[in-house]
């Protein structure tokens, strides 16, 4: 091969490479956002609204887990605020429609064996910042009663805030 196939072959398969995610991934590009409102609405009746986050979630599915930015690294799903506001009912139909799990959520419902899990392979996680700023301590105690045994272990652990600053 001379010098000039060489630098054409380059210049031809440095192209393709450039290209072929372009091509390969088209598709996906095609797939349009979830509106920022719609989010953000979803989001907010997860704080207060079993039946407005029903309606929305009927209309848009993808919505599950759509995660609004309230902004500076603030980011909540639904799930987020049923969760940090105890509202069990909420969180629950959202997790029998397919919300992701969190550790946040499994204080909420006091479920000690997961909370102790994961804080065994991460232990950072007991200073986690949920929505707002929430701390794991701050859900157990809106789980009540169901949650008190995780109150109890968190504060055992060393966790006395419920909140904390996001900035």
């Amino acid at each position: 091969m001379d010098r000039k196939q060489f630098l054409t072959t380059g210049v031809l398969t440095t192209g393709l490479y450039i290209a072929a995610p372009h091509v390969i991934f088209s598709k996906e590009q095609e797939k349009p956002q979830l509106d920022k409102k719609i989010v953000q609405n979803f989001v907010g009746a997860g704080h207060k609204s079993l039946e407005t986050v029903k309606e929305l979630l009927a209309e848009h599915p993808t919505l599950i887990n759509a995660a609004h930015d309230w902004r500076g690294g603030d980011f909540e799903t639904c799930l987020g605020a049923a969760s940090h506001v105890g509202y069990k009912e909420l969180a629950q139909y959202l997790l029998d429609h397919g919300a992701q799990a969190n550790v946040f959520t499994a204080a909420l419902f006091g479920k000690i064996d997961i909370i102790k899990s994961i804080l065994e392979f991460s232990p950072r996680t007991l200073h986690a910042k949920g929505p707002h700023g929430y701390t794991l301590l701050h859900h157990a105690e809106r789980g009540g009663e169901e949650s008190k045994e995780i109150t109890e272990y968190l504060k055992s652990l060393g966790l006395k805030k419920t909140k904390i600053d996001l900035f």
